[in-house]
């Protein structure tokens, strides 16, 4: 019992939910005074942005040209963006239902809560065309897409790249393959050490974030916020579950325990990309997922795949034309849909992903007026929806592992 305690005390992710308790309360106590903790999580998430850019482009490289030599490559490679899009829909669908059902908006009045607030423009959340966005993920210069953090850029070249590598003469690539996977290693250790300061970092985030915003301004949208809270454990622990049950041979238990540290790190730094080499090792060690898999699936799952944002957009959605009593008809309800799943699957490409909401509530005629209150809330929105993201990569990554040659454990 005694040594369970230990390990419990050791455990990352449980110092992690320490740190966020212990933060939020700090906070509380010294209002805007605990702004002076800002640093600590600065050093944290600058410590992980370090490492991540070139971890991801090893990663999606190492992935792609692993994959690519696999007959089932296409296979895998199609159906993870069939996957990320369909289950994108899916959570908007389940936003509309639950505001509708539940009703958020009626009986919200914004007006005084929203007077002074940021003046919000259409075009900050405005969508680049089809063209438009296909020709932004073309890097000109690869070198200044890695400087600027252009992840959609680079997970073009480094896919279009880890392909290209396969076509080479096996004896000629295998040195590179091997130095690859050299690198990973060496960037995983380098994780771990930065992982060690990580309930430090979410101290200082977490203590500044609810120093700065309090806990009285979620009263306004507690409605929204409950709502939107039960729509994520019904995606998060009801469908996602089933869809681990049914199209993978990993169990559902062992899937929800494994990814109790990721959730933790997603909670916590409200980045999939942050989250994404915790998110790694335990897709491979603990679920026993092929490399191959997990190096492709979940670096592109941290760009693309949103089912959280999705969700959120939805709800934002409804919560504002039932604020304003705007009548939404299937035309409006089919726009939500289509903008909000296109929007969360080219995330990656958009500054603040509140800013998105604008293209949504556009494209369905919804007023924004109300909208800036959110952007102060965004942070703990961003938290739990963060904690979605990544294990709906995880579950891509389970359910597209079964179709990959190389998966010989047993599960």
């Amino acid at each position: 019992m005694l040594t369970d305690k230990k390990s419990l005390v050791k455990n990352i992710g449980f110092q992690v939910v320490i740190a966020m308790i212990v933060g939020a309360a700090v906070g509380a106590f010294m209002g805007e005074g605990a702004a002076i903790f800002a640093p600590l999580g600065a050093l944290f998430i600058n410590l992980i942005k370090m490492l991540v850019i070139p971890l991801v482009a090893v990663s999606i490289i190492a992935g792609a040209a692993n994959l690519g030599d696999s007959p089932s490559a296409g296979k895998i490679g199609v159906g993870t963006f069939v996957f990320f899009m369909l289950t994108s829909a899916i959570a908007v669908a389940l936003a509309l239902v639950m505001g509708n059902v539940f009703e958020p908006g009626v009986g919200v009045d914004f007006s005084q809560q929203a007077a002074g607030l940021a003046v919000v423009t259409a075009e900050q959340g405005a969508l680049p065309g089809v063209f438009d966005t296909i020709i932004g993920m073309i890097p000109t210069n690869v070198f200044s897409a890695l400087t600027s953090g252009n992840i959609l850029q680079i997970l073009v070249f480094s896919i279009f790249f880890g392909i290209a590598l396969t076509k080479v003469e096996r004896k000629r690539a295998k040195p590179i393959m091997d130095g690859l996977q050299t690198i990973i290693d060496a960037f995983v250790w380098m994780i771990n050490c930065v992982m060690v300061i990580a309930p430090i970092g979410v101290f200082g985030l977490m203590a500044e974030s609810v120093g700065t915003f309090g806990f009285s301004a979620l009263a306004v949208v507690m409605k929204l916020f409950v709502v939107y809270i039960a729509a994520i454990i019904i995606y998060g622990f009801i469908f996602y579950p089933l869809v681990v049950k049914f199209f993978s041979d990993t169990p559902v238990l062992k899937f929800m325990s494994a990814m109790k540290k990721p959730q933790a790190l997603a909670l916590s730094t409200a980045s999939s990309m942050a989250t994404l080499p915790v998110t790694l090792e335990v897709c491979e060690k603990e679920l026993k997922l092929a490399n191959s898999t997990a190096a492709f699936v979940l670096p592109l799952g941290a760009t693309i795949n949103m089912s959280g944002n999705a969700i959120y957009y939805g709800l934002v959605a409804v919560f504002f034309a039932q604020m304003f009593n705007v009548e939404l008809g299937m035309a409006a309800y089919a726009a939500i849909i289509f903008t909000s799943t296109l929007g969360a699957i080219g995330q990656a490409g958009v500054p603040g992903p509140s800013f998105l909401v604008v293209a949504v509530l556009l494209a369905a005629g919804i007023p924004i007026e109300g909208l800036p209150l959110l952007f102060a809330l965004d942070r703990i929105f961003d938290m739990v929806r963060t904690a979605l993201n990544i294990t709906g990569d995880a579950v891509c990554a389970v359910v597209m592992d079964k179709y990959n040659p190389e998966h010989q454990v047993t599960k």
